[in-house]
């Protein structure tokens, strides 16, 4: 049985009133133990130590901040294994795909350690005068993160605040609490101030209404639903604190005639299937040429069909189970859609004959226009192949929808780049769906969000602009 707790002044420890909620394997649905649950007079403590913690961060030189994260990058790989077992039973993905999570994660330390020491300001004079621009810590950030990614998601964040020079409170989900946790003790354990980091766990509406609601923090970070999204930007208007926003997506993938097919079709289901499709830039339409639309269906059923179904801590696994139950029943009401709508199902299409909260991975044709799938991000393992008849309706389709975040385009490089030019989405892969690295701005565009994680951009984030004019004395 695990027991979690709160992460406040530098320390572990229980929840004031003893509170806890229970974690559950979703292999099996069991409860496997508690996380603590915060009360107010948790979360106002982990406010006053974010604040105290940003006036001593803030003073800090690029150079410790780096040192720090270079060593919660050392400290984070050398628990990698045991880490990656507790996202497993907290989250449910294969284990290989959490070991892998954990090596992204202190990818991004790795990174932003780097970015710590660039210079992001600039001077200039015009002979009397002398310009500087320099970027200075924005202050205590607020940062809220979805159960898909359970570890890679908080480091997106803590990384750039650290290297910024910024305190940071981290709310991640009830579901899968203990990676945010290890990462606050591996950058403490590395240097970084007790207070810089906070991690509070319980009710998520009342926990970000005290945080945004507290004058303390001066910027907000979240990845999660459009909804949620909405709610943060309402909660933050009383203190007008800026918010990064990464809102989840509905990737469409564009194959273009003279494809090749097969190998799409088997990549493409590699990536559709990854995290039990619970990836925020995870291809969901398959838009094909309608000459290749039944082969290209048939290799990717096939591809599907092939892969192992089962608890994620499992040798020879692919697909590990939905996170909670929740996404269960939302995946069994889409697919119950499409049938309804006269949708065939080539594979899957129902549970897995298995304890806990898995589903087949599924594929299916002849989608009806009206299909929620088709609007609604799955976030499952179901997969929409559907037929065009000319680059223009694909676009069309592509880019009729209110989410912005990724898109994929698969044929011939020339092609692909001009597809990808016309295509509304913040990121974009030709002949790739692997998106999500350090050196990259990760973010979206229309109701997938605003801001960027990753890349050179992603520190600005944590930083405001502050210019300052100097005149010699006298003159």
């Amino acid at each position: 049985m695990t027991e979690t707790q709160l992460f406040v002044g530098g320390r572990l420890r229980a929840a004031a009133d003893g509170g806890t909620m229970p974690l559950h394997d979703p292999a099996t649905g069991e409860a496997t133990g508690s996380a603590a649950k915060a009360t107010e007079s948790d979360v106002d403590d982990a406010l006053a130590a974010v604040a105290r913690g940003a006036e001593r961060w803030r003073r800090s030189s690029p150079q410790e901040r780096a040192r720090v994260l270079d060593g919660a990058a050392a400290i984070l790989r050398s628990r990698a294994e045991a880490l990656a077992r507790a996202i497993t039973a907290e989250q449910g993905k294969p284990l290989g795909e959490a070991r892998a999570e954990i090596e992204q994660s202190a990818g991004y330390f790795d990174w932003f350690a780097k970015e710590a020491v660039r210079d992001l300001g600039r001077t200039w004079s015009d002979g009397d005068r002398v310009f500087a621009v320099e970027r200075r810590p924005i202050g205590p950030v607020a940062a809220f993160t979805a159960w898909n990614f359970p570890a890679s998601l908080p480091a997106r964040k803590m990384a750039p605040a650290v290297a910024a020079g910024c305190s940071i409170l981290v709310k991640p989900a009830e579901e899968a609490p203990s990676a945010a946790l290890a990462l606050a003790e591996c950058l403490v354990e590395a240097g970084l101030p007790g207070d810089a980091v906070a991690v509070v766990t319980g009710d998520a509406p009342a926990i970000a209404s005290r945080v945004i609601g507290s004058p303390v923090i001066r910027k907000i970070t979240l990845t999660g639903s459009i909804p949620v999204g909405r709610e943060l930007v309402r909660l933050s208007a009383e203190h007008l604190q800026p918010l990064s926003l990464e809102l989840g997506g509905h990737a469409p993938v564009i194959v273009l005639p003279g494809a090749d097919i097969a190998s799409a079709a088997r990549t493409l289901a590699s990536a559709k299937f990854r995290n039990a499709g619970q990836v925020c830039i995870s291809p969901t339409r398959f838009f094909v040429p309608r000459e290749d639309a039944e082969a290209f269906a048939a290799e990717f059923a096939a591809a599907a069909a092939t892969l192992v179904v089962g608890p994620g801590d499992r040798d020879g696994v692919d697909v590990g189970p939905l996170a909670n139950e929740r996404r269960l029943r939302a995946v069994e009401s889409l697919v119950d859609d499409l049938r309804e709508g006269g949708a065939r199902v080539l594979t899957g299409g129902r549970r897995a004959d298995l304890p806990g909260w898995f589903y087949e991975p599924t594929v299916v044709v002849d989608v009806p226009d009206g299909a929620r799938i088709l609007t609604e991000e799955p976030f499952g393992p179901v997969a929409p192949i559907l037929p065009y008849a000319d680059l223009d309706e694909a676009v069309a389709r592509a880019n009729a929808v209110e989410q912005g975040l990724a898109a994929y385009v698969f044929g011939p490089e020339g092609a692909g780049r001009e597809a990808a030019a016309r295509l509304e989405a913040g990121m974009i892969g030709v002949n790739s769906t692997a998106l999500a690295v350090a050196e990259a701005p990760f973010g979206g565009v229309k109701a997938s969000g605003y801001g960027r994680e990753g890349g050179t951009e992603g520190i600005g984030e944590y930083t405001v602009a502050v210019y300052t004019q100097v005149r010699p004395e006298g003159s």
